[in-house]
């Protein structure tokens, strides 16, 4: 079987580094799958390729450039890893371009818009290319709805989805994070609650989250995919929500401060700020801890006709945190390589990938899950 030629786009940053790292240590992966580190920086590139083994090598690309396609098919680039986000202001154009020149297609996308109307705004090109395209490969909402999928199996209904993500405060943040967060601070986001859509603001009114392992926190409104996904999905019947808890009880309240201001009209971009924030996080790292989870809670009625309330947590220490958002990415790039079959045409993560399959990446991290009887 032919190496599979994997380009990872923005390669040298912080998840696509991750990326190439866990593919090129993998070693039944490794002999199946060649690697390309992607980015404006040649030498960066080359730098962390060298790192990866003699199957990687680091090349300059610009995604934005004209002759995106002509270039992955001069490579021979059988898949390509997308992660050089946001994705909150991007268009299509790399996945019509890996469609285009024949390449499978995954991206760690976590904006709302970008995901949900992915399928349908490049479903026939990559239908017809007899390839795949998976957007989302990330968080959410590929753990999230594995996590559902496993708490709520076999339920007859389901009537709340609440889950909150705890970075730790000294966990490495990326440009690119920042400026997604950033892009959604204070806008009104629709949100499935008391069952029908409603209004709510992105980072505003932060309220208490319990976690198993970690200190409680203050989790604020984020704008992420699932939200609009799992209502229909999942038929939840009263909410679904998404939260973000940051560590630093400052950091939230400045977060909640920005979208005070972007409500009142003076702060319209709050995004121009990423860079700001990128460069002077780092002054509340010593208020923090390397700590970092999640929860997922879910209420509803199970195969016996019972009400239930479960939660599954996961504590991720030692800053290990960001490998989280990588591991469905790598997951599904390794079947790829191995050749299990993934379906045809372009899909969202959702329900894509089992819980099982990230166990071993977990206990990889030394990462500790439980699942809750609430």
């Amino acid at each position: 079987m032919r190496p599979l030629t994997t380009l990872i786009l923005g390669g040298y940053g912080n998840f696509g580094a991750r990326i190439g790292r866990a593919l090129a240590g993998d070693a039944g992966t490794a002999q199946r799958m060649t690697l390309l580190v992607a980015g404006r920086d040649a030498a960066r590139a080359q730098a962390l390729a060298q790192t990866f083994g003699p199957a990687a090598r680091g090349v300059a690309l610009d995604h934005q450039a004209p002759g995106l396609a002509d270039t992955l098919r001069q490579w021979e680039v059988g898949l390509v890893i997308h992660t050089a986000g946001p994705f909150q202001a991007q268009g299509y154009g790399v996945a019509l371009a890996a469609a285009e020149a024949g390449a499978h297609y995954i991206d760690l996308a976590d904006g709302r818009r970008f995901v949900c109307d992915f399928p349908q705004a490049v479903g026939a090109q990559f239908t017809a290319a007899q390839r795949t395209a998976i957007t989302g490969a990330s968080t959410v909402p590929a753990l999230s709805s594995a996590v559902v999928d496993h708490l709520c199996a076999g339920w007859q209904t389901i009537d709340s989805i609440d889950i909150c993500i705890a970075p730790a405060q000294r966990a490495p943040r990326g440009h690119a994070t920042l400026a997604a967060v950033l892009s959604y601070c204070g806008q009104p986001l629709q949100v499935w609650q008391d069952g029908r859509w409603q209004p709510r603001r992105g980072w505003a009114s932060p309220a208490p989250v319990r976690f198993q392992r970690l200190r409680p926190r203050r989790g604020a409104l984020c704008d992420i995919p699932d939200l609009e996904i799992f209502p229909h999905h999942y038929q939840a019947r009263d909410r679904v929500f998404f939260r973000a808890a940051l560590e630093v009880g400052l950091a939230q309240h400045a977060f909640a401060a920005l979208a005070a201001l972007r409500q009142w009209g003076l702060l319209p971009r709050p995004e121009r700020l990423a860079g700001l924030l990128h460069r002077t996080g780092g002054v509340l790292d010593g208020l923090g801890t390397p700590l970092g989870g999640m929860v997922v809670r879910v209420a509803g009625t199970d195969v016996e006709g019972q009400q239930r309330r479960r939660a599954w947590h996961i504590a991720a220490d030692h800053d290990h945190g960001p490998e989280i958002p990588c591991m469905a990415a790598v997951l599904l790039a390794r079947q790829l390589a191995t050749g299990q079959p993934l379906p045809t045409g372009a899909h969202t993560s959702t329900s894509l990938l089992p819980l099982q399959s990230f166990a071993p990446e977990f206990a990889k991290w030394g990462m500790v899950t439980d699942i809750v009887e609430e």
